[in-house]
């Protein structure tokens, strides 16, 4: 068995940097093969792909119930203890292939019982793989190790061969069954390999003595927090779809998948966080739990406010680069949606790095079931008269409402982390960074209008060595541990 102790150790900034390349990597992926595949591939082809991967989705939800959450939080305790990781991994996975079953169960009943969707069985059942593959991989697991590392280069290496194989294999109209193969292959084909590597870290086996009465009550609620948020998001399509019509689904989706890929880069850096204040506050080291997420909060002060300020600026050149002129109509949109990365991050930050470590689940079920159904009235109520805005601007009351209240559930712990010590010792630096980017945008916008993505990349350059001079000139304590730490290092 190896040891695994030295990854206690791993650097969270390394870590960052490496989740976040890898959900960057995820992002640049479809990127680069849809423009392919969608000329390749007929339009009913890519009807078919598209309505099976959706409709797996759901089933993915089942068969994962929550438990990859949980295990992250109850498995960080035991990471210094093999013996009881072993036991306690064993217990999750048994659980975990007993609702894969019945996902599968359901799965094949509702081909059965539903005549109608029974034309895209078999690429249903291709992405269906996902569903066991998924369960084996256990990539909680290495989240509870912190191991990064791993993680990024498996999920490099099956992406570029992912690549190689659509240019190799997608050749005609009707390779939409290959298309899923290789998509299962490229998300999930790595998780066998996860599953022989496990066993190098933990004994996991499946095993007869689980205890149900310990583990099921916050896997379900974790469950049925999930199952809401997934309510909450497709809610914004479906009921614009449903009140507009397909023009304005495709504006809003381009404007929906630019949010999404800012804010995943973002919360990459939160992700690596959890597992580690997880540890934290199940061995209950109070103070170094406090400390770190203090660190948290300030990182991401320091970074959400002035990414939503740059994408506000940058949205209509974003959407040009990205989508085409033709998706101009979304730059409000996106806009309006960008102030909403600001209280996504928080949201999630609470729930996952407070919230959840602390066993309080129940209020996260609370505070997403509250934000699912504002978020249903408002689009309905707004949709008819101001369409996608509509749905851009529910979007940010919805994610504002879920970062007020996780901030209220959290509000003893955020107390003791000196939260307002961190927001008034950064206030004035961020609000001088954002004042500088608009600055910044406008004047490369009006010099450089015909050169999009010379304006694009100069704002960018200049916004980050402008925060740079701007912390130095307020003599900020962080930039000048940044600079003492590349000096020791060089």
């Amino acid at each position: 068995m190896v040891n695994r102790k030295k990854n206690n150790k791993h650097s969270l900034g390394l870590n960052a940097l490496l989740n976040g390349l890898k959900n960057a990597l995820n992002l640049i992926f479809p990127l680069i093969t849809f423009p392919y595949v969608s000329r390749v591939l007929s339009v009913r082809s890519i009807g078919i792909y598209n309505f099976s991967n959706t409709y797996i989705s759901y089933f993915l939800l089942i068969a994962g119930l929550g438990i990859s959450t949980y295990a992250i939080r109850e498995g960080a305790k035991y990471r210094d203890n093999v013996s009881k990781l072993s036991e306690f991994s064993s217990q999750i996975f048994t659980i975990n292939i007993i609702s894969t079953v019945f996902s599968y169960c359901l799965l094949i009943f509702s081909l059965i019982l539903f005549s109608n969707i029974r034309s895209y069985a078999n690429c249903i059942l291709v992405f269906s793989l996902q569903l066991i593959f998924t369960t084996i991989g256990t990539e909680w697991l290495y989240v509870i190790y912190e191991d990064y590392a791993y993680i990024t280069l498996r999920s490099i290496s099956f992406k570029i061969i992912s690549v190689i194989l659509i240019f190799l294999f997608i050749k005609d109209s009707s390779d939409y069954i290959a298309y899923a193969l290789i998509t299962v292959f490229s998300t999930v084909g790595s998780n066998i390999l996860n599953f022989i590597h496990a066993k190098s870290i933990v004994k996991i086996r499946l095993t007869r003595h689980i205890d149900f009465k310990y583990h099921l009550k916050p896997i379900l609620i974790i469950f049925a927090s999930a199952v809401s948020v997934t309510i909450y998001v497709s809610s914004d399509n479906t009921i614009l779809g449903l009140l507009k019509g397909d023009y304005d689904v495709g504006i809003y989706s381009i404007t929906v998948k630019i949010y999404t890929m800012a804010e995943g880069l973002l919360t990459a850096m939160l992700t690596v966080m959890i597992p580690r204040l997880a540890m934290l506050y199940g061995k209950k080291l109070m103070d170094k739990y406090y400390s770190l997420l203090g660190n948290v909060i300030k990182l991401f002060l320091m970074l959400a406010v002035p990414a939503s300020f740059g994408l506000m600026m940058l949205a209509k050149e974003i959407i040009i680069i990205l989508g085409s002129a033709k998706y101009l109509p979304g730059v409000v949109a996106l806009r309006v949606i960008s102030f909403a990365i600001i209280f996504s991050t928080f949201s999630w930050l609470f729930s996952d790095c407070i919230l959840i470590p602390s066993k309080r689940e129940k209020f996260v079920l609370r505070s997403t079931i509250i934000t699912a159904l504002l978020n249903i009235i408002l689009n309905f109520i707004l949709i008819p008269k101001f369409s996608f805005n509509a749905t851009a601007l529910s979007t940010v009351i919805s994610e504002f409402t879920s970062m007020v209240l996780n901030g209220l559930y959290s509000k003893d712990i955020l107390i003791k982390s000196s939260i307002m010590n961190v927001v008034k010792s950064k206030l004035i630096v961020i609000l001088s960074e954002c004042i500088f980017i608009i600055l910044i945008c406008y004047v490369c916008q009006s010099l450089l209008y015909t050169h999009i993505i010379l304006c694009i990349i100069v704002s960018i350059v200049l916004s980050l060595i402008g925060y740079i001079v701007i912390l130095l000139i307020f003599n900020d304590d962080d930039i000048k541990l940044f600079f003492d730490y590349v000096k020791r290092r060089f």
